[in-house]
């Protein structure tokens, strides 16, 4: 949650204008996260959005987008290894690629990266890198999976006690 009572009222005008008309209508909070961040500019970090800053000013449009960005990093980072790979699927899913394309993709050019806000101290950082990685890992796992026993489903399993087959010699 972000600290509307220290934003001028412009930029909370701006940042509540963009939650509710945009940010309302992107299901999962990475991929609000990974939206937020392509209004980012690679080459300046300055962030903009056509249509909030016509709405306000360009400087209150990037400041709420900034909020935005931290805000979405914040909730993605707080996030469960399960709650993380449930998103990245439901994200993946969405992006109408082939799941293994799109995990190679993830995998290999970490585009992921480019979602970390520039404010954001290198270790939490790192630590988004590595949890994306491991969460991409289990998505891996689970296409595996599904390739050699098309009979499993999706559903990621429970954490808990589970009675192990027995091997036998």
């Amino acid at each position: 949650m972000i600290r509307r009572k220290v934003l001028p009222a412009d930029v909370l005008n701006a940042y509540e204008d963009f939650s509710s008309r945009t940010l309302a209508r992107i299901p999962t909070v990475i991929e609000r996260l990974i939206y937020i961040a392509s209004t980012r500019d690679y080459n300046s970090g300055l962030y903009h959005h056509e249509g909030l800053a016509s709405r306000f000013t360009a400087a209150a449009a990037a400041q709420a987008l900034q909020c935005a960005h931290a805000e979405a990093f914040q909730a993605v980072s707080a996030m469960s290894l399960r709650q993380l790979s449930q998103e990245i699927q439901q994200y993946m899913k969405s992006s109408r690629e082939e799941s293994a394309a799109f995990l190679n993709a993830w995998q290999k050019l970490e585009p992921y990266r480019v979602a970390i806000p520039m404010e954001v101290d290198p270790t939490v950082a790192e630590l988004f890198a590595s949890n994306v990685k491991i969460a991409l890992a289990i998505l891996r796992l689970h296409l595996l999976k599904q390739a050699d026993h098309p009979s499993i489903a999706w559903p990621l399993p429970s954490p808990g006690p589970r009675s192990l087959p027995q091997l036998r010699n």
